[in-house]
């Protein structure tokens, strides 16, 4: 990946309390992985900011490195990577989503 990416990446995450890197937009997912993400985290009142990999490969591939996870949706809060929509779905289900989104910036 190069600077550039790397730096958009850092600043995207930073600036963004909820940051969901997904396939699509939440008003049209382009994957199931990514309709599912979106859809548990609005049932949740904090803000949440996305960005379609489709827009731009060298996020779509950076943002993979960047976590050193391969696939997309990816959730980021708080400036720390939670995980893809397999971590969303669980957190979701034992109760801890509330709580990592529920978390104060440091």
């Amino acid at each position: 990946m190069d600077d550039v990416t790397k730096q958009r990446i850092v600043r995207d995450i930073k600036e963004n309390k909820v940051l969901l890197y997904m396939k699509g937009t939440p008003e049209d997912p382009q994957c199931g992985f990514s309709a599912q993400a979106v859809n548990i985290l609005r049932t949740y009142p904090a803000p949440l900011k996305t960005f379609n990999v489709f827009d731009d490969e060298k996020i779509r591939e950076g943002v993979k490195e960047f976590s050193g996870w391969p696939k997309i949706p990816q959730l980021f809060v708080d400036g720390k990577f939670i995980g893809g929509c397999d971590a969303i779905v669980e957190l979701h289900s034992n109760g801890e989503l509330a709580k990592v989104l529920g978390k104060k910036n440091n």
